[in-house]
């Protein structure tokens, strides 16, 4: 298998997970956060959407530097757009690799000082596939303060059995 088929299916999966919790977020929670120095649901939720964009940033150009593309905090009104949001970041990512391509170096700087410096495949892993599992996790702890039944990710959860 190739290490792109190997990164679609290991995205097809997290992806089928990361569905099963975004579903679960009430929209009038949208608001809700745990602590002042907490992201509202809404905005965890939207991060975790967004997520996927960094599979292609990772492969359509060497490197991103935070000093010259601003960093956006989207959030939606509805989890209607929540969803689609999702699963077009979901749907585009991945779509242009090659084994060749994961291969080669990506750079993660802030002007001149370098943050992070891999091989894209490595960073994918990394920035996206390990962010968003990260991400989620933080999801199920906000949804279990709500009292909203967690999805089991990786086999059922309490809430499953």
């Amino acid at each position: 298998m190739s290490q792109k088929d190997a990164l679609i299916a290991e995205l097809k999966n997290e992806a089928g997970n990361t569905r099963k919790i975004l579903v679960k977020i009430p929209q009038e929670k949208f608001a809700w956060k745990p602590h002042e120095k907490s992201m509202t649901i809404g905005r965890l939720a939207a991060h975790i959407a967004e997520i996927p964009v960094w599979v292609n940033r990772t492969l359509e150009a060497e490197e991103f530097d935070f000093a010259s593309i601003p960093l956006v905090r989207n959030t939606y009104e509805d989890s209607v757009t929540l969803l689609q949001v999702f699963e077009e970041k979901q749907a585009a990512a991945l779509q242009i690799a090659s084994d060749e391509i994961l291969g080669q170096q990506f750079v993660v700087r802030r002007g001149e000082q370098i943050a992070f410096q891999m091989p894209r495949k490595v960073m994918i892993r990394n920035f996206a596939f390990n962010h968003l599992v990260h991400h989620r996790g933080q999801l199920s702890v906000y949804l279990r303060l709500l009292d909203i039944p967690v999805p089991g990710m990786y086999g059922p959860s309490a809430d499953e059995r």
